[in-house]
């Protein structure tokens, strides 16, 4: 069976973390999208348009993902595309119970979507898109955490 999943987040800015699960899953399904969000409620550091071409710049390397703008709610997006499952990123039990509530309420909405948890590998774990602009707002070596190219942009951005 050929399943299409859809990955929505803010991704700012995208890290291994997130890079991770989406290679886990390319792995899983037949194809992936990542989804942008573009309105979201979320102070970001980043635009719309620079979150989503970092996304699509570290993303490219996989052949079956597609990376697009969010602009409605994720359930609507993921039945207008044919995707049956949402996936999503737990890295931690606190994130956990946020994520249970999500998915119970994208199951109201459309009970023909499944939710999929992944956690992120555990050398990822501890990485959120939060703590990586406080490394960069206090001069910390990103390497570890985030791709060449998303670096750059934040450290000018953090400039």
């Amino acid at each position: 069976m050929k399943i299409k999943a859809i990955y929505p987040g803010t991704f700012d800015p995208i890290t291994f973390g997130h890079e991770d699960l989406v290679k886990r899953a390319c792995e899983i399904f037949e194809s992936v999208i990542v989804a942008v969000a573009f309105n979201t409620q979320k102070n970001t550091l980043f635009n719309f348009n620079e979150r989503f071409d970092m996304c699509s710049k570290v993303l490219e390397k996989y052949n079956n993902v597609e990376v697009i703008k969010l602009d409605k709610l994720s359930v609507d997006h993921a039945k207008d595309l044919g995707a049956k499952v949402m996936l999503r990123g737990l890295r931690a039990v606190s994130d956990f119970e946020y994520e249970v509530q999500l998915s119970n309420l994208n199951r109201t909405m459309n009970p023909k979507i499944e939710s999929l948890f992944l956690s992120p590998d555990e050398k990822y774990s501890f990485i959120s898109s939060s703590v990586i602009k406080d490394i960069a707002n206090h001069n910390g070596d990103l390497k570890k955490f985030l791709d060449e190219y998303v670096e750059k942009k934040l450290i000018d951005k953090i400039k």
